[in-house]
């Protein structure tokens, strides 16, 4: 029986999310005779956790469905055998290093993630499906519309076998014998990074702050394309029946809440562990795309919100700031892009998958980044948040506080994230050997 990870990381109120990804679980299961494991990684505060046990007690028992739902501490202690199976807990510095890298004292999207892909491995699953706490599902006549539909038709299968299932293709020449490593959709409603209100105030402002995000080099007529697309998703249509794409996907059209990774891809190559910082948490889009691999892209888009813990005086300057940090780190992360995108499939082994130890290099590589850009960027960024003024006056002052400090930090990420990369393997491997006791 094909057993799959549906994964939920949390550092929030969520007891609404919980039933509903517990009722898209129930569906897999059901409809496609999966075993599936409802992984629950919750951060949140003391009554927070509390409310989501009661919410997890009350969830109905559901055939083919087995939930987890892990504190930090239980989170920490299955961590703590891996790397004591690893091997890496003979080296005590080594190893803390990584308990940091893994499960951090602040908020990091690809560390929660690369928790989930190494429990994943401890269950014996063969992929991992993501859905964050700020998401809803669509409706039409009255049912959800279930992202996990797509993501078990189609990841992990050899690409030609599904081709004529799709709505289109458009796989590159000798690629049908590869298995599609991801599978995805976006987002309807609100948008995903919490800029709107940018955009509305001081339109110039706005472009000079997404344009961070972008590489180099676009004309001006498709780096303004761009930038109108980012953030946006799907815009604000509804699901009227299904379309999918057999194609290497691109990240700006998939979102981390509506997205499946096979094994192949996730059990080689981790996600950055960088702290406060949004957006890094796509980088294996970004590699399963560049490496040309097939992948699905489908409309079952999620409904995005915005919590109000972000819209409160504290989660808008912590959002703010991280925001500001995810433009310092593309500085870095544009470089590893752009040789990942002119190595092509060159990135794959003679079976197709992806060659970690190169990948790796290109990021050790970025760490040399000369800083010069990485300084203009910040000035930018300072100089936007000033021209907004009122709140936003607090964001550049919080900046310029933390200058050193995020400069440093924008630098380390990628130090942090190539030492990850070089033990990643044997912690996929000890998690695997594990196996499902290892999970308390």
């Amino acid at each position: 029986m094909r057993r799959v990870c549906l994964t939920l990381p949390t550092h929030r109120a969520c007891t609404g999310t919980i039933t509903a990804i517990a009722d898209e679980a129930a569906y897999g299961a059901r409809e496609f005779g999966s075993e599936i494991h409802l992984l629950i990684l919750d951060s949140s505060p003391a009554p927070v956790l509390a409310e989501h046990r009661k919410a997890v007690a009350a969830l109905p028992a559901s055939p083919g469905v087995t939930v987890h739902h892990l504190d930090e501490d239980e989170q920490r202690a299955f961590l703590r055998e891996v790397l004591d199976r690893s091997g890496e807990a003979s080296a005590s510095a080594s190893a803390d290093r990584l308990l940091e890298l893994m499960l951090p004292s602040r908020v990091s999207y690809g560390a929660c993630t690369n928790r989930a892909f190494l429990i994943a491995q401890a269950l014996g699953c063969t992929s991992v499906h993501r859905r964050d706490s700020d998401s809803r599902y669509q409706y039409v006549d009255g049912e959800p519309v279930f992202p996990l539909h797509q993501e078990l038709t189609y990841l992990g299968q050899r690409a030609e076998d599904v081709r004529n299932s799709a709505t289109r293709s458009k796989l590159p020449p000798g690629s049908g014998e590869r298995r599609v490593a991801v599978a995805g959709g976006s987002f309807v409603g609100e948008m995903s990074v919490d800029v709107a209100e940018i955009r509305d105030q001081d339109p110039g402002t706005y472009d000079d702050l997404v344009g961070l995000s972008l590489p180099g080099g676009y004309p001006e007529i498709w780096r303004r394309h761009l930038i109108d697309a980012s953030f946006r998703g799907a815009g604000a249509g509804t699901f009227d029946g299904d379309r999918t794409a057999l194609a290497p996907i691109s990240p700006t059209q998939v979102d981390m809440c509506n997205v499946g990774f096979d094994h192949e891809v996730y059990s080689r190559v981790p996600l950055p562990p960088a702290r406060d910082t949004i957006g890094t948490d796509y980088f294996l889009l970004h590699l399963v795309h560049n490496a040309r691999l097939p992948g699905l892209q489908h409309n079952r888009h999620i409904v995005n919100f915005h919590t109000q813990e972000r819209r409160t005086d504290t989660g808008f300057l912590a959002y703010q700031v991280r925001f500001a940090k995810f433009l310092l780190a593309t500085a870095y992360l544009n470089t590893v892009y752009a040789r990942t995108t002119a190595a092509g499939d060159t990135l794959l082994d003679d079976e197709g998958h992806i060659r970690a130890s190169v990948v790796a290099g290109f990021v050790r590589d970025s760490v040399d980044l000369d800083r010069t850009e990485v300084v203009r960027r910040l000035d930018v960024i300072d100089g936007a948040y000033r021209r907004l003024g009122g709140r936003y006056t607090r964001v550049a002052d919080t900046i310029a506080e933390r200058r050193p400090r995020l400069l440093d930090e924008a630098r380390d990420d990628m130090a942090d994230f190539a030492h990850l990369m070089d033990h990643w393997e044997a912690l996929t491997r000890a998690s695997a050997g594990t196996g499902p006791a290892g999970i308390r």
